[in-house]
């Protein structure tokens, strides 16, 4: 585990420039693979028919030396909102839940390090284009006249989040726009190498 930590440090604070310097020189690449999970704070519209929920997603990145410290990185996950008990207290419903499966693409950039002696805090930033598949439970209470029903559409947003790493474990806040849905999502991940080239 040391020998891939130190990779991974090698890989994001080596210079691009020494590489250049011998153009023959094979350039260091990597792949990494990163697992995430965490609330979810509805904001907006979307708090108000429901509370805070709960995430997680499976995350692929990839970097190599004439890019670095920009990564490119796609992710996929899960996320899933209850109803909140103010709105079934207005309104006809029993129970309103949402279940949604982002998928985004985007471009992370990692600054210089805060702390490099105890242990590595790199603070980071991050901004990604997001598809997501919507499955919203409608029910309905049994003095209401209306049917239950699911609803089932898509949408396309963004993110824009930051945070710190320590490579191996990210700590990401990230703020997610979609049309009536936008909430805040916090992780915690836990991130491994799958390939190394250097």
């Amino acid at each position: 585990m040391k020998k891939y930590f130190l990779i991974l440090i090698f890989l994001l604070l080596i210079p691009a420039s020494s590489f250049a310097e011998n153009p023959q020189e094979q350039k260091a690449e990597g792949v990494f693979l990163a697992i995430g999970v965490g609330p979810r704070l509805p904001v907006g519209l979307f708090a108000n028919s429901s509370d805070l929920g709960y995430g997680f997603n499976f995350e692929l990145s990839y970097a190599n030396s004439d890019y670095i410290p920009l990564f490119v990185f796609a992710k996929a996950g899960y996320e899933t909102y209850p109803g909140s008990q103010s709105f079934y207290q207005q309104t006809e419903y029993s129970n309103f839940s949402t279940n949604t499966l982002p998928v985004n693409a985007g471009l992370r950039y990692y600054f210089s390090p805060l702390l490099e002696n105890i242990v590595l805090i790199i603070p980071m930033v991050e901004v990604s284009l997001s598809y997501t598949y919507y499955q919203k439970l409608h029910q309905f209470k049994s003095t209401s006249s209306r049917s239950n029903f699911t609803e089932k559409n898509s949408k396309i947003g963004f993110s824009i989040g930051g945070g710190f790493s320590m490579f191996m474990m990210e700590i990401l806040a990230a703020y997610n726009y979609y049309s009536s849905n936008q909430y805040i999502a916090l992780d915690l991940k836990v991130r491994l190498p799958l390939y190394i080239n250097l």
